[in-house]
């Protein structure tokens, strides 16, 4: 595949531009979206500082990554992993919740300093991933389903669930309509027309208080930390595997599609920044960051594969994290608009989870149906245990036996590895 720029070039300051709006387009939503729902937890009216610090930390880490980390154009967020094990261990505190954030970050640079990396790429067989991917999407089930039935002011739950059910309706219509940029930004447009439409129909949210600033700093940048208990450290360490997994396919996905050299040191280099980021986000009060892995979709839609088309993106980041004023309108967003936008993207999560499946022969065999299967059954039906079942846990087990995600990827670890590792390996003779 040909590009207009290589990785190093630099293109001309119009098109550097233009190319750096893109990358914005792309970013700011899946920026916003899992801001939104982590922003939603914060109590005393703190939503817009906390989503000031997100846009902050995602522009100043991007700029690492360009110049000091992977060096790839590779778009960069909150991992949504995190985001799971966050509304699973709401009842920790959240002081206990930012240590876990910074002890998982660090436990990340320390695999990328030690190339402890290569290694770890064992334990996500194909299989492993498929559920990691799919796991991920169907453990928000719950969170999506508060957001679509979000009503308020006048509007009946019923009310925001059919206006979500339409939307989300023609939102998928227009992913199978749309193609190329405008499919690549579609997450941005259905935030931009979901929320136009919602107020047309319902009336807007009230509205920013007159002294809120144009520009001005979120305030105090540190963030409280507690020791955590046991279990939500298990179940954060846990997330932290799967987050090395998806940024380490990030990179390599990249760099494959754009047969970049050095890669053993880009992975390193990438994976190593990611950890300090969260170490930072940890710090800071705010979700972890992570590579993700549309990347590919976007360099190819825009045909421009240079990195230094990210660092005008990263400025606009900065921009919008600098400006109350701009995150209060982003913040405005209607629930049932984020909820299904979210659902939108984990609808092509899971698409690309089951296509890597069957292109990896992941699922060839019944055994392997039930390697992936199982897991994907428990991790929904924890996922969605009623409040009583979770309170009657025991406290120390609660955030693991209660966070789906972490029951499915237990449970899988344990099928592919141990319970089914012969009866679902291939054949010497087969390949792939």
């Amino acid at each position: 595949m040909e590009f207009s720029c290589g990785i190093d070039e630099r293109p001309r300051p119009g098109l550097l531009l233009v190319y750096g709006l893109q990358w914005l387009v792309v970013s700011v939503p899946v920026i916003l979206i899992a801001g939104r729902v982590v922003a939603g937890l914060e109590a005393g009216g703190a939503a817009i500082p906390y989503l000031q610090r997100l846009f902050l930390l995602v522009a100043v880490l991007l700029v690492v990554q360009v110049y000091m980390g992977h060096r790839l154009p590779i778009v960069l967020g909150p991992a949504t992993v995190l985001l799971v094990g966050i509304l699973a261990s709401q009842d920790a505190g959240s002081a206990a919740i930012n240590a876990s954030i910074l002890i998982g970050g660090l436990l990340l640079s320390a695999i990328a300093l030690t190339g402890f990396v290569g290694h770890l790429k064992r334990l996500f067989t194909p299989r492993v991933i498929v559920v990691v991917l799919v796991l991920i999407a169907f453990t928000l089930a719950p969170v999506i389903l508060g957001l679509v039935t979000e009503g308020g002011d006048g509007v009946t739950a019923t009310a925001a669930f059919l206006f979500a059910a339409g939307f989300a309706l023609a939102l998928f219509a227009a992913h199978g309509i749309l193609g190329g940029f405008w499919r690549s930004t579609l997450a941005v447009w259905g935030l931009v027309f979901g929320t136009a439409v919602y107020i047309a129909l319902f009336g807007g949210a009230a509205a920013l208080p007159a002294d809120t600033a144009l520009f001005a700093l979120p305030g105090d940048l540190a963030a409280p930390l507690a020791i955590p208990d046991p279990g939500v450290l298990a179940a954060f360490l846990i997330c932290y595997l799967a987050l090395a997994t998806n940024d380490l396919g990030s990179i390599q996905s990249v760099g494959s599609l754009l047969a970049a050299e050095g890669m053993d040191e880009r992975v390193n280099r990438g994976v190593g920044v990611t950890g300090l980021g969260n170490v930072i986000a940890g710090l800071m009060g705010v979700i972890g960051p992570v590579n993700f892995s549309l990347s590919p979709g976007v360099i190819a839609a825009t045909g421009c594969a240079s990195r230094f088309a990210l660092v005008p993106a990263a400025v606009g980041l900065a921009l919008i994290g600098l400006s109350p004023r701009a995150i209060g309108c982003m913040e405005c967003i209607p629930g049932p608009v984020i909820g299904v936008v979210l659902a939108y993207v984990m609808a092509t999560q899971i698409a690309a989870g089951l296509v890597f499946g069957q292109e990896s022969g992941a699922l060839e065999t019944f055994d392997g149906g039930l390697i992936v299967g199982i897991p994907l059954l428990l991790g929904t039906l924890v996922a969605f245990l009623p409040a009583e079942v979770v309170a009657g846990l025991p406290t120390v087990l609660r955030p693991v036996l209660a966070n789906g995600f972490v029951v499915g990827i237990v449970t899988v670890l344990g099928l592919e590895h141990v319970l089914y590792r012969r009866r679902s390996a291939k054949p010497p003779n087969e390949t792939g």
